[in-house]
C-alpha cells in the first residue's frame, strides 16, 4: 500500500508551478513524475505471504521448526540465499557456534552506493524450538527479502550502499547480529549509517509500534504512517530484546518496526488500531500455533512497504 503522493512529490510539483508561475524555467527542477519514478515500490503482501509459506514448508519437513542448530534455519538461510544471489546479490554466510551448535549469518550487498555510508536492514532468521516462527521472525524475514529483491527489480542505485541481513540464534540471546557487530573493525562499524530493525511485523491482533531510537530513522517511519492515516505509538516490549541492540551498543543508529507480542491490547489501542482488547497481539508467541495462519495480512502490508519506503529514503 503506497502512499498515494509522497510528500516529497507534492514539494516538488509544488516547486515546478512556482517557477512556471514566475516565468522561469523548470529545466533542473525535478516534477512530480520523476520524483515519483524515484519512490519506493509498492512491496506485493502475495509476495511476502508467499516466502511464509516457503519458511513454514521448511519448518514442517523439518520437525516443525526453524531454530538454531536445526536443519530447519539452516534450509530457511539456503532459500533466503538463492534468491538473492539469482537477483544479483553479493551474499556471505558467516558461521559462529552458540550452545554446541552451528549458526549462520547471511549478508547480502548490494552492488553499488557509497561503501563509505551503509544503510541496513535485518531481522532474525530463526524461530523457537516449538514452533515455525512464522510470525515471529518470518514475518520481518520475508519482508526483508522482499524488500531487496524490489531493489534489484527495479535497478535501483542509491547514493548510499544497501546491505540486508538475516541473523541466526537471535531467540538464544541475540547471538548472531552481536557476532556480526562485534567482529567488524571500528572504521567498518563506522561506516554504518543506519540498521533498521524488523522483529514481528505481522501480529494477528496487531498495534503499530515505531522504535524510539534515532530520530531520523523514527521519523521517517512515523512521516509514512502518517501518510496512511495509521497512528503509531512508541515500541516499549521489545526495546533491547532484539538485533538492534548489539548496533546499538556500538552506536551505530538504529531504529525499526513492530506490531507486539505477549502484551495485552488496550481499549485504547482497539480504538486507534482495531482489533480485540483484552487480548495479546500476538497470543501464539513462541508457541506452536505460530504458523502461517498466525498472520494479519493487513498489518504485515504495511509494514512490508514501510520497509521499503524507509529503505529508498534513508539510501537515496
Amino acid at each position: 500500500m503506497k502512499l498515494p503522493v509522497s510528500w516529497r512529490a507534492s514539494a516538488a510539483a509544488a516547486v515546478a508551478t512556482a517557477t512556471l508561475l514566475a516565468g522561469g524555467s523548470i529545466a533542473g527542477a525535478a516534477t512530480e513524475a520523476e520524483v515519483e519514478a524515484a519512490a519506493a515500490p509498492d512491496i506485493p503482501v502475495a509476495s511476502v505471504k508467499a516466502h511464509l509459506t516457503q519458511l513454514q514448508s521448511i519448518a514442517t519437513a523439518n520437525g516443525g521448526n526453524r531454530a538454531h542448530g536445526r536443519p530447519g534455519y539452516k534450509a530457511s538461510l539456503d532459500y533466503v540465499k538463492a534468491k538473492l544471489d539469482a537477483a544479483g546479490y553479493t551474499t556471505t554466510v558467516q558461521q559462529f557456534t552458540s550452545s554446541g551448535r552451528t549458526g549462520y549469518n547471511l549478508i547480502a550487498d548490494w552492488p553499488g552506493g557509497d561503501t563509505n555510508q551503509v544503510v541496513m536492514a535485518g531481522s532474525h532468521l530463526d524461530s523457537v524450538s516449538s514452533g515455525a516462527g512464522i510470525n515471529d521472525n518470518g514475518s520481518g524475514s520475508a519482508a526483508v527479502l522482499e524488500t531487496a529483491l524490489a531493489v534489484s527489480r527495479a535497478g535501483y542505485q542509491p547514493t548510499k550502499h544497501l546491505r540486508f541481513a538475516w541473523w541466526g540464534a537471535e531467540e538464544l540471546g541475540l547471538v548472531g547480529s552481536r557476532y556480526y557487530v562485534n567482529n567488524l573493525s571500528a572504521a567498518n562499524r563506522a561506516k554504518i549509517s543506519g540498521y533498521l530493525n524488523f522483529d514481528m511485523i505481522g501480529s494477528p491482533n496487531p498495534g503499530y509500534f515505531v522504535y524510539d531510537d534515532d530520530p531520523a530513522i523514527e521519523k521517517t517511519f512515523k512521516d509514512y504512517f502518517v501518510g496512511l492515516g495509521v497512528p503509531t505509538e512508541i515500541e516499549t516490549e521489545g526495546d533491547g530484546r532484539s538485533d538492534h541492540a548489539p548496533f546499538k551498543s556500538a552506536g551505530v543508529p538504529v531504529g525499526g518496526l513492530f506490531t507486539g507480542a505477549s502484551r495485552t491490547k488496550t481499549a485504547a489501542q482497539v480504538a486507534k488500531w482495531g482489533g480485540t482488547s483484552g487480548q495479546a497481539f500476538d497470543r501464539c508467541y513462541h508457541s506452536s500455533c505460530d504458523t502461517t495462519s498466525n498472520i494479519n495480512d493487513t498489518a504485515l502490508n504495511r509494514n512490508s512497504d514501510a520497509v521499503a519506503y524507509a529503505v529508498w529514503e534513508l539510501s537515496e
